[in-house]
């Protein structure tokens, strides 16, 4: 007797719903993807019972009598023929088993009914056993009501977590859904009561901000050959404490990529502290048969035919915005100078850091004061020995100055000046008033506590930290220096080895190109060895090594890295955190006037290279609330 045998359509059909249908969500999930596909304008969404019972009704084109049981048969899809139309898929189902999987584990009512019928059709289907059509009132679209949800599979029903685990689930999805269709309106009902409605918009941008609740956000896209990334996203202020409020869509279905959430976190280098996450919504588009959508049960996941051009194409669609800093308010001086600095991650300024301070002549007195880097080359051991080399220097402000005095008068005096901060007026009509960007169009008060620069505008005091703000400003020109090539290389008389997988060589390999623009110039040795023939003088070897290892594993496992370039933030971010005024150091109201000038000359500069905010605000009309002044 042949011990082998075929199962029956039964056991099948369960099987290939604990694939497709894990929890309540994933079921949410087809059952919508099919409204979207049926070309829907309105999806009305109900559940009970953590999703034990769903309805979702919708206002598409419907389904005629014949193909309602069709619908509930495995492999039964309106959506592909062939094989071919898998890398041309323009909607979100095409397998033809969601319904069938989800039939065979619940009670399914399936109403729908077509533009022109006179009236709608019902079918009813206990666990897979369908019954007779039905003709019912109805109008144009379909509903479909899942109840009893893995009643006749009591081992997968104990599998479930609480109501309310997988009710936020089936909300998360659905929050999801509405993201990536902005053009649809969503109504959504827990427990029969309405907890999320989302008219239409006209643009993914005002989908975000009226989902997330977060105004204003900001857009950006780039392209990478024929990867496309467009992005919509929070400032630097508005953060989250996990990665849950990073949305990713390939195709503009939702998907978990661990390597595209790495992206935008890259992206957001030097702008948030540790423990803090963005708050993005990525779509990425490729080629139809670039990417594999059939890869995971639940379309979760995606394979791109090249990981890196993704991975770069969406930490450039934000970074491209974010250097731009556009939540600092513009002003005409600012709008003047905006063509200076709007690019930096195209072309970053060539501003040799020590050329800046080798000549104080013409210079104001803040930037004479300024530390000069050292003339030396420098040889890190480690971060520590660079910041013991740099204190050597003495690269701190004289402390001799004195603190600036303000008395009752001048305060007075600066009170009556509110209405006009663009500074003294002159005489001759004729002569164009100085630009000015954002921070030195404050009006400085003094300094707090020897540490914080008081300054105020019409509507508001604003505090800035004089060390995070000066080390911004280093920070940016150490950086701009070295991708200037301003910083000077060493060539090495042998190449230095570098032992790796031979999957990691291959990895590292394809990126020389764009590694050679960053000061290192690498070639293979062998199947597991790659040559280092030159690098920047102040990288040491032994950093050098680790960090090319590390690059080419993420370029293996996420496809792209940024390794480098965060490695030289990182000593950049230290050498500019110890050569720059300290807290507690008096300064003058010429240095600190010119320290504002200088932060305009870098989008960035409201955070500080380790990511802690620059400045703190209090707005007018808070301090007269709380003095009484208003109600």
């Amino acid at each position: 007797m042949s011990d082998i045998h075929v199962l029956s359509p039964e056991v099948v059909d369960q099987i290939a719903a604990g694939e497709v249908v894990e929890r309540p969500a994933h079921l949410v999930k087809e059952l919508v993807e099919n409204s979207i596909d049926a070309k829907a304008t309105r999806v009305h969404v109900e559940f009970f019972d953590g999703g034990r019972i769903v309805k979702v009704i919708d206002n598409g084109k419907g389904m005629s009598p014949e193909d309602l049981p069709k619908s509930l048969e495995r492999f039964a899809t309106s959506k592909i023929s062939k094989t071919d139309d898998l890398w041309k898929l323009k909607t979100f189902g095409f397998r033809g088993e969601a319904l069938a999987s989800i039939a065979s584990v619940s009670k399914i009512t399936l109403t729908s009914r077509r533009e022109g019928d006179e009236q709608a059709h019902q079918l009813v289907s206990e666990y897979g056993k369908k019954s007779e059509i039905d003709k019912v009132g109805g109008s144009q679209g379909t509903t479909i009501l899942m109840e009893n949800l893995f009643e006749n599979t009591p081992a997968r029903l104990k599998f479930l977590k609480s109501d309310a685990a997988e009710n936020t689930a089936i909300k998360t999805t659905l929050k999801a859904m509405a993201l990536s269709h902005f053009d649809v309106e969503f109504r959504i009902q827990e427990n029969g009561k309405l907890v999320n409605f989302w008219p239409a918009c006209k643009s993914r941008k005002d989908r975000v901000e009226q989902i997330l609740e977060i105004k204003p956000m900001y857009e950006g896209e780039a392209v990478r050959e024929n990867v496309k990334a467009y992005a919509v996203f929070a400032d630097p202020h508005n953060v989250a404490k996990t990665a849950r409020n990073i949305w990713m869509f390939a195709q503009n279905r939702w998907i978990q990529d661990r390597s595209l959430q790495a992206a935008v976190n890259e992206a957001y280098r030097s702008l948030l502290m540790h423990g803090e996450y963005p708050i993005a919504a990525v779509w990425v588009e490729v080629d139809p048969d670039c990417v594999d959508v059939n890869i995971h049960p639940t379309k979760s996941q995606v394979k791109f035919q090249n990981p890196s051009l993704a991975f770069r194409a969406v930490a450039g669609a934000l970074r491209s915005t974010l250097e731009q800093a556009p939540w600092i308010p513009k002003t005409a001086g600012a709008a003047a100078n905006s063509g200076v600095n709007s690019h930096l991650s195209a072309e970053f300024q060539a501003n040799d850091f020590n050329s800046n301070f080798k000549s104080t002549e013409g210079l104001p007195n803040f930037a004479k004061q300024m530390p000069a880097m050292p003339k030396e080359n420098l040889s890190f051991e480690d971060a520590s020995l660079s910041v013991t080399q740099f204190q050597k220097k003495d690269f701190s402000f004289p402390t001799t100055v004195n603190q600036p005095k303000i008395d009752y008068q001048t305060l007075a005096q600066a009170a009556e000046s509110r209405q006009d901060f663009a500074g003294p007026q002159t005489s001759n009509s004729s002569e164009v008033p100085e630009a000015r960007g954002y921070w030195s169009s404050l009006e400085v008060l003094g300094q707090a506590n020897l540490t914080y620069i008081v300054t105020q505008n019409r509507e508001k005091i604003v505090f800035v930290d004089q060390h995070a703000a000066h080390e911004r400003v280093a920070f940016e020109r150490l950086m701009s220096a070295w991708k200037g090539g301003k910083i000077d290389i060493q060539d090495f008389l042998f190449p230095l080895a570098i032992d790796m997988s031979p999957e990691k060589v291959e990895a590292i390999l394809t990126l020389s190109k764009e590694i050679e623009r960053l000061g290192v110039f690498i070639e293979a040795l062998g199947p597991g060895t790659v040559g280092v023939k030159s690098a920047p003088l102040f990288i040491k070897d032994t950093i050098l090594g680790n960090v090319l290892d590390r690059m080419a594993g993420e370029v293996v496992e996420q496809g792209g890295s940024y390794s480098l370039e965060r490695a030289v933030g990182d000593i950049c971010a230290t050498m500019a955190c110890h050569s720059v005024v300290r807290a507690g150091q008096a300064l003058s109201v010429d240095q600190m006037k010119n320290l504002l000038r200088e932060m305009d000359q870098f989008p960035l500069s409201s955070f500080c290279p380790h990511g802690r905010p620059v400045s703190v605000e209090y707005p007018f009309y808070k301090l007269e609330k709380d003095f009484g002044r208003i109600v």
